[in-house]
Formats: structure tokens, sequence, C-alpha cells
């Protein structure tokens, strides 16, 4: 498999999930297959949460993630493109924690924790090739406080728009954003989309479609216009098999672990306002929560409205930094 790191530096100034002191986010992948993996690595003592609110979720250790189970550390969160076939990648992740005696401890050796999830994209590129243990590994090794957004990591297979089918889909990828308080907290997102519906802008009046199924005609077609129509099931029969959009939302606040449940849950709201339809029967959407709990602990009402505004607006640049691909046009090639 030819697996490319990402490394080229696109990030100036722009506020990103690492502007939290020691994550670190790397990406790897396969650039004629099109699919790969994105590990986000967090700094030792990392609380972890996950929501699962997608109907066809493809993922690993998320039962472990509730605030009823054992642990509590998360070691590294892994994105990963190839449908089920794709969670191989964390095996590769837990190899490059394991050679750096990172782990849960138990009497006999340190076990790493690496929570992680899929997108479907072997509808674009090869059906054949995907995320493996050398990706995972390769994604780790790439790892910085340069987060890379578009056509970078599991980004590289993503689309969005499918209601149609490949044939009136668009290009997605990666995109990210933080926010800063007064108070030195910060809370940060990392999104890869690959949805059934389309991306919009979460701008109130001047809300609008940024990447998603096209017209024919150089516009674009509108998801919930077509669904409210009626259209033939054969191109949704294939949509159903395509989606899912993942994101890890971190913060350097304290938090527990059902905290960070709740930050999860309450982050969905941010995909709510981009990407319409969500959380469908075709859609596996999974957010994971990390705390570095570097800062005091704020109130989760806050905290959770921020992770929704943050993660609204990595998913806007998650269509608007990517490039076309695979035969489908980006949001940039709309726009001209």
């Amino acid at each position: 498999m030819a697996c490319l790191l990402w490394s080229v530096c696109n990030r100036i100034m722009t506020p990103a999930i690492t502007d939290i002191s020691g994550l670190l986010v790397g990406h790897a992948h396969d650039g004629e297959a099109l699919t790969g993996c994105t590990v986000v690595l967090p700094p030792p003592g990392t609380v972890g949460g996950v929501d699962v609110r997608g109907g066809a979720p493809g993922t690993r250790e998320t039962d472990l993630l509730s605030p009823t189970m054992l642990v509590s550390e998360v070691h590294a969160v892994a994105l990963c493109g190839g449908s089920a076939f794709g969670l191989a990648a964390a095996t590769g992740v837990m190899q490059w924690l394991h050679e750096r005696g990172i782990g849960f401890q138990t009497a006999f050796a340190p076990v790493p924790i690496v929570p992680a999830a899929v997108i479907f994209d072997l509808g674009l590129g090869s059906a054949s090739r995907w995320p493996d243990t050398a990706m995972g590994y390769a994604a780790c090794e790439a790892a910085s406080t340069t987060t890379g957004e578009g056509c970078v990591g599991v980004g590289v297979g993503a689309s969005v728009g499918k209601v149609g089918g490949n044939a009136t889909a668009m290009k997605c990828g990666v995109g990210s954003w933080s926010e800063t308080l007064p108070d030195g907290t910060v809370i940060g997102a990392l999104v890869v989309c690959n949805a059934f519906g389309d991306v919009w802008r979460d701008a109130g009046a001047n809300s609008g479609i940024i990447a998603g199924a096209r017209d024919g005609q150089g516009g674009f077609a509108n998801t919930m216009r077509l669904l409210r129509q009626g259209i033939p099931g054969g191109p949704l029969a294939t949509a159903a098999l395509s989606n899912t959009t993942l994101a890890v939302v971190a913060t350097n606040a304290s938090l527990n672990k059902a905290e960070a449940t709740k930050l999860a849950q309450m982050a969905h709201d941010g995909l709510a306002r981009t990407i319409r339809p969500v959380h469908t029967p075709f859609d596996g959407d999974t957010i994971f929560t990390l705390a570095t709990r570097q800062r005091p602990a704020l109130p989760l009402a806050l905290l959770g409205g921020l992770a929704a505004e943050v993660l609204a607006r990595a998913v806007e640049r998650s269509a608007s930094e990517a490039t076309s691909l695979g035969g489908l046009p980006a949001a940039r090639d709309m726009q001209r």
C-alpha cells in the first residue's frame, strides 16, 4: 500500500484543536486508493467520552468510555477510512504507543486505550485497499501541532451530498477549529465530514449550502428538498452504505468521564447546525471527547455550548478546505 505522510504546514494562525497544549494530530493516507487515517494523540492523564448518534456506526472501544466502565484515561483516538476494514489501523496506533510504554498499567504490561471509528469511503478510489496497521503507525509518526485540513488523512476519501450517489456528490475532508476563553480554557474540534446530507454554513440569515448534492446545472440540488419531493430508491439505497461524520472535541478543562460524555452529547448540536439531514439511518455519526484536565473545571452548559459552536465551524472548514479528488468537485470549484 502506498502510505503517504501528511507534513505540509497549511495552518498559519488558524484556530485548531492543537491549540490545546500537548495534543497532537497525525495523518497518513493512500493517495491512489483514496483512503486514510487520522490520529489524535493527547497528553498523559486525558479523560475520554463518546456519543454515537448515527444509525450505521463502525467503532471500537466505545463501550469502554462509558462512565460506568473501569478505565478513564485515553491514549489516542483513531479516525479511519475503509469501513470496518479500517479499524485495523488502530492496531498500528497501539503498537506505536506500546513501544513508548504508554497505556493502562496492568500487572504485566501497559495496554494502550485507543478508541476508533471509521467512515465508509470504499466507493471512492479503490474498494480493495484500506487503512491497516502500517498506516495507523505512520499517522502516529507524523503527529505534530500542525493540525492539517482538507483532503488529508481520513479526509482523503470523504464526500458529501450522496443522495444521488457519486454522480452528484462532492468532495469533503478534515476540518478543525478552536476557541480560547479569557481564562486560558481552550475547546477545539477536529472533524471528518463524510455525510449523506449537505454541508450548510451556520450563519443564520446568510446560511447556505457549502457542499452537497449537485443539480447538474452548476448549483446545489438541496438534499432535503429532494427527499420531500420523493426520489427513486436506487440511488438512495446505494447512499445508505456510504456515509458517516466523525469528530474529536477536546478541551483543557477538567472533566470526569460522565462530564466528557455529556460534552460529546452537546457537541452533536454542531453537526445538526451544519449537516442536513444528519444522524440518519445511513450515517454512523460519532463524537469522541478528550479532556486534558490542565485547567480548572467550567460549567458544562458553557463548554457544551462552545463545543457545538467550534464543531460547526470545523464542519464548514471540512468542506471549504477540501480540494477536488476522485472525480468529485469541491466547494472551491463551485465558487468559481
